[in-house]
């Protein structure tokens, strides 16, 4: 059985919008993260995916609910051990130019994670700084250069191997190609499956690209409005969605085949709502067409299926194919 690495559970994280009001950005999530996985992590721009990952991190505070890394609950560290905590989870950010300093060269940026830890000397720094970069595809001499004088792939490779300088177990990858040329992203994605299989490392991807996530996640949790709706592996979310939510998502996707055609499509309807007023019950029920009076008033809690299949839905049962042949079966 592989090994966890990550616990997340009723994770929340809100924000004061004041007048006494509060975005819910995180609103009790709960996953967990094996050694060696990579979890896609998808939905809607504003559904709070780029804030869950900063608060696993550590970047922001959560204002209830618990992380737990290697067995380890996080929130009950002292502020030495989150220093250390520093070195077993690190961050690769949407935009690598703004999450690199300007005035710094590149190898002071990779460097500077092993002086702040306080590990080994000037010598054994540069060469790990110069192992990086080889590792990440860059030339040794970009130690000596300036972030603006690589190209937007070669920028992002610079934070992969800033992120790599610690030998951490997780990283977060919030949007890491997103900004990037297509052609680019296929080089940066195949760099990290390398990585990935080399160190053993664990990724929370974030994105909001299917395309993307279908070709290079294990799993992956869908989040609308603050909580995950659905959580699954990746073949079997794309072969049987069982969240309106979902659904819709999958269906809006756009095919890379031109020949291909799709029947009718399910399009959803409506903006998202604030997250500073989310709807009560179900947070997808003001959008949902397959909406009942329960889902206005009741929360679905995300419920464990077959085959690690998890839906926070109240019409699960009526989405599940797999179950319907089952009834036939029966009935005959």
């Amino acid at each position: 059985m592989t090994q966890e690495l990550l616990r997340v559970e009723k994770l929340v994280k809100y924000f004061d919008a004041g007048r006494g009001r509060r975005v819910h950005a995180v609103d009790g999530v709960s996953f967990s993260l094996a050694q060696g996985e990579t979890l896609g992590l998808v939905g809607e721009s504003g559904c709070g995916k780029s804030t869950l990952g900063r608060t696993i991190i550590k970047l922001l505070v959560p204002d209830a609910g618990s992380v737990h890394l290697s067995g380890q609950n996080l929130s009950d560290l002292s502020d030495q051990q989150v220093k250390l905590f520093r070195r077993e989870a690190q961050m690769i950010f949407q935009d690598p130019f703004a999450s690199l300093n300007p005035r710094s060269t590149v190898g002071r940026a990779i460097e500077e994670p092993l002086i702040v830890h306080g590990l080994g000397d000037r010598r054994e720094r540069v060469a790990r700084v110069y192992w990086l970069l080889e590792r990440v595809g860059l030339p040794p001499d970009a130690a000596h250069r300036y972030p603006h004088e690589f190209s937007g792939g070669q920028r992002q490779r610079i934070g992969i191997a800033r992120a790599l300088a610690l030998n951490p177990k997780l990283i977060v990858c919030d949007e890491p190609v997103s900004a990037l040329d297509v052609s680019v992203r296929a080089q940066v994605l195949n760099l990290l499956a390398d990585l990935r299989d080399e160190l053993g490392l664990s990724y929370l991807f974030i994105s909001h690209d299917l395309s993307v996530v279908q070709h290079f996640c294990d799993r992956v949790a869908v989040m609308y409005l603050g909580r995950i709706v659905e959580l699954a592996p990746r073949k079997t979310l794309w072969q049987q969605p069982l969240h309106p939510y979902t659904r819709a998502l999958l269906e809006a996707a756009p095919l890379p085949d031109p020949t291909r055609r799709r029947g009718r499509r399910q399009l959803l309807q409506g903006e998202i709502p604030s997250p500073i007023d989310p709807p009560t019950g179900c947070h997808f029920h003001s959008r949902c067409p397959h909406r009942i009076e329960k889902c206005e008033t009741v929360v679905p809690p995300l419920v464990s299926r077959a085959d690690g299949h998890q839906v926070a839905c109240h019409l699960a049962d009526e989405f599940d194919t797999s179950k319907q042949k089952g009834s036939h079966v029966q009935a005959h």
